[in-house]
């Protein structure tokens, strides 16, 4: 490869950066144009250098690599450095991505290189790769305690605690919190999996609801309820299934 890698390393520990940094001085066409150790500048950097090439570490302040990768609209080659974590691994190795696994050697790191670069050299798309790794996490019914969502440029960390309900909108999913809404590109179905079942009850195929954020039930028909919210403004449908839930969960 004749021209310059434009790089950045996004990791929070500085030995690890160091390492890298250090390993890079065997490959002189690789320009560091960026170090970062949080989320969400990595994010603005990435979106706003558009760099070939990133190191990027799974467990970051502020944001996971793999939120970071969700909310990134340019989509360079990406080469993942962890220490072991058997969810992120599995995850790319389904998708045939390369990473390191801390702590890794010079000649390891190496390899990393040379894939990356050959990639780079013909032309690689690497974005379906990311999505099928963002897609592999979300299939791993892990519970969250948090959501990342992006308004224009601008990043907020919303804590599950604070979404009142969820509503389904077409391909996304709107998250109702007690400071306002926010779109997300995620199905019902993976929070459904991934909130903490205790806290959230699927109650209509278009809603989810944060059971602490519930009133009362009134009956509108024979066989029709809606919930309503401690707002005292918010009426939600529940089907005959999520009625079962309800009453099976809150004893009544």
């Amino acid at each position: 490869m004749d021209k310059l890698v434009k790089a950045i390393i996004i990791e929070d520990e500085e030995p690890a950066r160091i390492l890298v940094k250090n390993y890079l001085k065997l490959h002189p066409r690789i320009d560091i144009i960026g170090e970062y150790y949080d989320g969400f500048n990595a994010v603005k950097a990435i979106n706003e250098l558009k760099p070939d090439l990133i190191f990027l570490d799974i467990q970051l302040p502020k944001l996971t690599g793999f939120e970071i990768l969700e909310l990134i609209e340019y989509k360079p080659v990406i080469v993942f450095t962890t220490a072991y974590d058997q969810y992120a691994i599995k995850a790319f190795e389904m998708n045939a991505v390369d990473y390191l696994l801390k702590p890794f050697s010079a000649d390891r790191f190496n390899v990393a290189i040379n894939k990356a670069t050959e990639k780079l050299s013909k032309k690689v798309n690497e974005e379906n790769k990311i999505k099928a790794i963002v897609k592999s996490i979300d299939m791993q019914e892990l519970i969250i305690d948090r959501i990342v969502v992006k308004t224009g440029t601008k990043l907020k960390v919303i804590p599950v605690d604070s979404i009142n309900y969820i509503e389904a909108q077409d391909d996304y999913v709107m998250l109702y919190t007690t400071e306002g809404k926010h779109l997300k590109e995620k199905t019902m179905k993976y929070y459904e999996n991934h909130l903490n079942p205790k806290n959230f009850i699927r109650i209509h195929r278009s809603y989810i609801v944060n059971m602490n954020q519930i009133a009362r039930l009134e009956q509108f028909s024979k066989d029709n309820y809606i919930a309503i919210l401690k707002d005292n403004t918010t009426k939600l449908k529940v089907s005959c299934s999520g009625y079962k839930n309800l009453k099976k969960i809150l004893n009544f």
